[in-house]
């Protein structure tokens, strides 16, 4: 190889190297936003028929919690949002901004998580 070729070569080089760990950074940060969604979606399924003004500071608590436990450095301003699209429905919305290798480049990742509220419905043994 010659000094010309590898002049021409390093800067391509550099470039997939950074673009493959960006790729990497924002698929992680999308999977830490995802499961936090899902967290605190289970978390206001559960409670929002007993607690019916309480499931949104617990859930909001728990995607705080997952956010810290698996990328708070991937995650970046994370802005939570408390769903109920309609009355038996609960769910969680984040939105936030992921670090980047490149400068000027401004990614986010959304993640949604949206189930029907879980309550215990006792069997009287009537069939």
């Amino acid at each position: 190889m010659t000094a010309i070729e590898f002049v021409l070569l390093t800067p391509v080089l550099f470039f997939m190297i950074f673009a493959t760990v960006q790729f990497a950074l924002y698929f992680f940060a999308d999977h830490v936003a995802q499961a936090a969604a899902q967290a605190g979606a289970r978390k206001a399924r559960a409670m929002a028929h007993d607690q019916p003004g309480a499931w949104r500071g617990e859930a909001r608590d728990m995607v705080d919690s997952y956010i810290q436990q698996l990328g708070p450095a991937l995650v970046l301003s994370p802005d939570v949002t408390m769903l109920q699209p309609e009355q038996n429905t609960v769910g969680v919305e984040i939105t936030a901004r992921v670090p980047t290798v490149f400068p000027g480049l401004d990614l986010t990742v959304h993640a949604q998580s949206v189930g029907p509220v879980e309550r215990f419905v006792r069997d009287d043994g009537n069939r």
